[in-house]
């Protein structure tokens, strides 16, 4: 069943009163904002190193703990089904406000060690209340532009992902600073999601229903969509996580000058152009049909993967356009699993399979996050760019499959 529920001839955004156009503003941006504590690590680990030794595995714990967090967060919210029995609004606020305390405390400790990582574990469980609630919100307004709504809301956490590159390339920014600003994004988040309203579609949940969450696997046609996520969860992070080392090593090793600067500016507009590809992406399923944008944008990112590693020393004229057509791609379609979620799903179980979905995929993040420095080791950057190229290769037989499945008729309209 469709988890849209207002008649075919309304246009909630045309109607007077209702504060579709403001609430959707104030949801991109507080999510914007809260999702800058994400991959402020990511962005500051350039200037630790300056001042600290830290170690592959150590580098890239703090980014997995996050990830660690963001699943232990999202296992009990779909168990308890918060997104859909409580206030989403407050359930938001409270997650970025301690979100926005954990990540100011690290300006007051060294960069490594347990009190860190247990800090990032936090503001990861913490994120499960910001990035599939925010989804859910904006699902609530959904009327046609279901696509579009989902697409512009994970443009808003490509912004939010980027933005931490944005202040390390400015300049010689010091790192506390970075997560600094980071802290004060998130607490602004908690704010803003205040003065949100929310859609006509939303459907409360009475009670617990773990049944719920086994229809993301028991039905046909959420299990592929499920299948088609993990596949493009399998590249997303490690390559948002590992571009801007691969970018650096590439620079430094040419001999450029200012070479941390120069790949934190690539990596910006790398990851950032990525909301330009998510809002597209949205836009064309709506029209077009979800797995058309899905198949499309998978193939594509898949295909870039493959390729950037073998660019390493390449020209770049030739390296910055692979890059930037990556991070393009490589979030494009995202939305589209979301949104095939909510429409296929019964409206009261919206918020809770949102987070299931969420839940698995970034259980599969922390094991290519973590797989990437081992076969860079082993066969250099090609094998482990290639090595993210077999999820988004296989979430296009997934989508494909759901494509030719009956109820893809329930998807876009018709458009399947």
């Amino acid at each position: 069943m469709s988890g849209r529920t207002i008649p075919p001839g309304a246009n909630p955004l045309a109607a007077p009163g209702t504060g579709k156009a403001l609430s959707l503003a104030l949801i991109l941006a507080a999510q914007v904002a809260a999702m800058s504590v994400w991959f402020s690590s990511s962005a500051a680990i350039a200037g630790i190193k300056q001042h600290y030794t830290i170690g592959a595995s150590q580098e890239a714990l703090l980014t997995t703990a996050v990830q660690i967090g963001f699943v232990a967060g999202t296992i009990v919210s779909a168990l308890l089904s918060l997104a859909d029995r409580f206030d989403p609004r407050r359930l938001f606020a409270l997650c970025a406000a301690i979100a926005a305390v954990a990540t100011g405390c690290l300006i007051f400790l060294p960069p490594t060690g347990g009190a860190v990582i247990l800090l990032r574990f936090l503001t990861g469980v913490c994120m499960a209340g910001v990035y599939p609630v925010g989804m859910r919100m904006a699902a609530t307004w959904a009327n046609r532009d279901l696509g579009l709504l989902i697409g512009l809301l994970v443009g808003a956490l490509t912004l939010g992902s980027a933005s931490p590159h944005l202040l390390a390339a400015t300049g010689d920014v010091e790192w506390r600073a970075i997560y600094g600003v980071a802290s004060a994004s998130a607490l602004a988040a908690a704010v803003l999601i205040g003065f949100v309203k929310l859609g006509p579609n939303i459907r409360r949940a009475s009670a617990v229903d773990m049944s719920k969450i086994a229809q993301s696997w028991r039905r046909t046609s959420l299990r592929r969509v499920n299948l088609g996520y993990l596949g493009h969860m399998w590249e997303l992070y490690a390559m948002w996580a590992w571009l801007p080392v691969f970018l650096h090593q590439s620079f430094v090793d040419r001999g450029m000058e200012n070479s941390d600067a120069k790949a934190a500016w690539l990596t910006f507009a790398a990851v950032a152009v990525g909301a330009v590809g998510s809002w597209f992406g949205g836009m064309l399923a709506d029209r077009r049909g979800r797995t058309f944008v899905t198949i499309t944008a998978m193939a594509a990112s898949g295909t870039c993967a493959a390729l950037i590693g073998w660019l390493y020393a390449a020209p770049l004229a030739v390296l910055i356009p692979v890059a930037i057509i990556w991070g393009i791609t490589v979030i494009a379609d995202s939305a589209q699993f979301s949104a095939s979620i909510a429409e296929l799903a019964e409206p009261s179980s919206v918020g809770t399979l949102l987070t299931a979905q969420t839940c698995a995929g970034f259980l599969l993040t922390m094991a290519s996050i973590h797989l990437v420095p081992e076969v860079r080791d082993l066969f250099g950057w090609p094998g482990a760019f290639t090595m993210l190229a077999i999820g988004p290769f296989a979430g296009c037989i997934a989508m494909w499959r759901l494509r030719r499945d009956p109820e893809a008729r329930l998807l876009a309209g018709g458009r399947r």
